[in-house]
């Protein structure tokens, strides 16, 4: 864990990826159901434009002098999806266990270039990443999330980051699954254009209510899946609360969910307009622990991010 403990205490923001299942399926080609990129662990030549795809990424945190977040490609591999990807819990669990590998593989190639790196199990959402109506309870949460987090943990991932929650049921199932299993976990709610999650809370009672029922477990908070547009107003505010987001993974797009669910071509948004925001808001977070971005974004979006926040705070 010591690369976690890096993570935390180091001033400057580690960088991560972009939106990688939109750069998978809308500019890479690859076909898989349900968007899940862990389906194509067995495919040779989309594991090559993985490995592509997050060299491009690692090469910018080597020239900005930074660490990197490195996710797994595990997003939607809850035991949850099995009926809805054609496959069975093994199955999944055993591509769950091979993207960690891969992301362990990717890390000790760089680990010359960028330090520190830390291989971070990135789990989903039980159901739809945008809608709350179906959300487990946190005890139901906990049990489906278990076999996952578990495997991840055991094949070498250092820490666990709950991508797209939607709830505060289910991210507190997450925080007790990942301290059962002895990780740090990282909770990343998305938001929609209000501002407020899917399920209707807003951030800070999402934060507040997570914190209560779990003894402030997670290591921070992020935001992903919501252009900076519609989160920002939440958070000029100033309020202690503030001091728990440690993550930013914003979308390219000013669309809402609802939009780019029905959009059938991908909305890449202004990569220069969206480091320029990342280099506004900067000073609302005084624990800013990682950048990077979600659907829709890209190489170029981080590169811009990068280039502007860590010339802010070098300056």
């Amino acid at each position: 864990m010591r690369n976690v403990e890096k993570l935390m205490n180091t001033p400057t923001p580690f960088l991560t990826d972009g939106g990688f299942e939109t750069w998978m399926f809308f500019v890479d080609g690859f076909e898989a159901p349900e968007f899940s990129a862990l389906m194509l662990m067995d495919d040779a030549e989309a594991r090559a434009a993985m490995r592509d795809n997050f060299d491009r990424y690692l090469a910018i945190a080597a020239d900005a002098g930074t660490g990197f977040v490195l996710d797994t490609a595990t997003w939607r591999g809850c035991i949850s999806w099995t009926a809805k990807l054609d496959t069975t819990a093994g199955d999944l669990l055993r591509l769950s266990r091979d993207a960690v590998a891969f992301a362990v593989e990717t890390r000790d190639a760089w680990s010359p270039r960028v330090q520190p790196i830390v291989v971070n199990g990135v789990i989903g959402p039980v159901g739809d990443g945008y809608d709350a109506t179906t959300a487990p309870d946190a005890a139901s949460a906990e049990a489906l999330h278990t076999p996952q987090i578990k495997t991840m943990v055991d094949a070498g991932a250092e820490m666990i980051s709950a991508i797209t929650m939607t709830n505060t049921a289910e991210a507190i199932g997450v925080v007790r699954a990942a301290r059962d299993a002895g990780a740090p976990v990282v909770i990343s709610f998305t938001v929609e254009t209000d501002g407020r999650l899917p399920s209707g809370e807003t951030l800070a009672d999402a934060i507040a209510r997570t914190d209560a029922a779990t003894g402030g477990e997670p290591l921070y908070y992020m935001v992903n899946c919501a252009h900076p547009d519609h989160f920002r107003g939440a958070m000029e505010t100033g309020e202690d609360w503030l001091s728990r987001i440690g993550g930013l993974r914003a979308n390219a797009s000013r669309m809402s969910h609802e939009e780019l669910d029905n959009s059938e071509t991908l909305d890449d948004g202004n990569p220069v307009e969206f480091g320029q925001l990342h280099a506004e808001m900067t000073p609302l977070f005084p624990n800013l622990r990682v950048v990077g971005g979600c659907c829709g974004t890209d190489h170029r979006h981080v590169g811009c991010v990068s280039d502007h926040l860590h010339k802010k705070i070098a300056a």
